[in-house]
């Protein structure tokens, strides 16, 4: 694709060269010759880029010019317009002026939305720029499973996470069709999504930028999401178990939330004392029922009558299981 780019460039580079010969009123070779050179010096230039300009890409490069061409164009027939009035030497100013707006344009549509807007399987707005070999990448790429959890939004206001988190559009879109399903669970489960990024983007306290990188070949939002990781670099944040594994297969790094709440889980160690409220009586004669704060089940013997109490419990002994850790105490009298 962008090698079309490319040619498409340079032949409109050229026959703006050859309109502005034209109606210089120039007839002789000279109007065959100069078209021809621009043609030959704009493919060595975009196909020289990579050692001409390093730390630029062929896309940056080309919305750039395509900016330039369009400042200058314009810059061209303002002018006609003043040589009338007889305003010399107003073309060079015009030139210079429109010429810079334009390439700032450029520069600035390169950014967001970048190519990919016309349908390429580009890498996106945040990645055109130049990116120095062995430079961090910041960039957290959100899945639909992270956007309707909603954990991301507190972590994003306790600053352990940095921007800018990237939220692809077809992200997006998974999560508005959600929103509208018949399922009364599904659409309040797509709707608590939508007002979770609604709530990040208002808060300010973390950057969040929309791309709209898509991957025409693949129909699954799984498979489109590693894809854009692959391609920018970025990290995937993610809930979705079998997305964790299968991204990291294919080497992306992942963020999982539940990881970090596993790992953020207060450590309570046999022989300790904890405060707990008994809950409802467990599966066992005379035994109760309490939850942590973080959800941990807590197993008091001898607790059944005590439902509805707060009451002090001595840890005895902790059991990890495939659902989760068991917490095993005995009332303190």
């Amino acid at each position: 694709m962008i090698h079309l780019y490319r040619i498409l460039l340079s032949l409109f580079l050229t026959g703006v060269s050859l309109l502005v010969l034209y109606f210089g009123y120039i007839r002789d070779l000279s109007i065959y010759i100069y078209p021809a050179l621009t043609f030959i010096t704009s493919l060595i230039i975009f196909y020289g880029e990579g050692k001409l300009f390093p730390k630029l890409k062929g896309d940056f490069l080309f919305c750039s010019g395509i900016g330039a061409v369009i400042g200058l164009s314009l810059a061209y027939f303002l002018s006609a317009i003043f040589k009338d009035l007889h305003f010399n030497g107003i073309h060079i100013f015009l030139s210079f002026l429109f010429g810079l707006i334009g390439i700032r344009a450029g520069v600035e549509f390169a950014k967001d939305p970048g190519l990919s807007v016309f349908g390429g399987g580009g890498i996106g707005a945040f990645s055109l720029g130049s990116r120095e070999k062995g430079a961090e990448i910041r960039d957290k790429i959100l899945d639909t499973s992270v956007v309707i959890d909603g954990r991301i939004l507190d972590i994003a206001d306790t600053h352990f996470i940095d921007g800018p988190l990237i939220l692809p559009n077809f992200v997006l879109r998974e999560i508005q069709l959600i929103s509208d399903s018949s399922d009364p669970i599904k659409r309040a489960r797509g709707r608590r999504g939508l007002d979770m990024l609604n709530k990040l983007q208002r808060k300010g306290s973390i950057e969040v930028k929309i791309t709209y990188t898509d991957y025409t070949d693949t129909r699954e939002v799984d498979a489109k999401l590693i894809k854009l990781a692959r391609d920018t670099g970025a990290k995937l944040v993610t809930n979705d178990f079998n997305l964790n594994k299968v991204a990291e297969l294919q080497g992306v790094k992942v963020l999982n939330l539940n990881n970090l709440a596993n790992a953020l889980k207060p450590v309570v160690l046999p022989g300790e004392e904890i405060q707990i409220q008994v809950i409802k009586e467990g599966k066992d004669e005379n035994q109760g029922i309490g939850y942590l704060e973080d959800g941990t089940m807590v197993v008091i013997e001898n607790g059944g009558h005590l439902v509805g109490k707060d009451v002090k419990v001595n840890v005895t002994s902790i059991i990890q299981t495939a659902a989760g850790k068991m917490i095993f105490t005995k009332a303190i009298k």
